[in-house]
């Protein structure tokens, strides 16, 4: 059976999401933008690449799938997330836990 791979748009995207603006070996992660339902790997990518400006995740929204694992290519919700202290819970794979910082562009609260 074939793997049906989750498009993820941006700058210079490789096969497991890392772009232009962040490219260490844990950069793999992509976020789902609400206002446009595309995977960019970063805020910088959605700048760059869409015609619109973002729009956050409201919390009551914080259940739906819109992180993408750039390793297994799992979805996780956003809560999943938030509370996998940096670690893909379908892979094992280590995400940049710096990402935390970037938070208040793409989640409300």
């Amino acid at each position: 059976m074939t793997e049906k791979l989750i498009p993820v748009s941006g700058v210079e995207v490789d096969s497991k999401t890392k772009c232009k603006h962040y490219r260490t070996s844990k950069d793999i992660i992509a976020i789902k933008f609400k206002c446009c339902n595309t995977y960019y790997p970063c805020h910088s990518c959605h700048e760059e690449v869409a015609d619109h400006d973002p729009i956050l995740w409201s919390p009551e929204e914080w259940n739906t799938k819109a992180i993408l694992c750039g390793e297994c290519h799992n979805e996780l919700t956003i809560l999943q997330y938030m509370n996998c202290q940096s670690v893909c819970p379908h892979c094992q794979s280590a995400f940049n836990p710096g990402c935390q910082t970037h938070y208040h562009l793409y989640f409300e609260g």
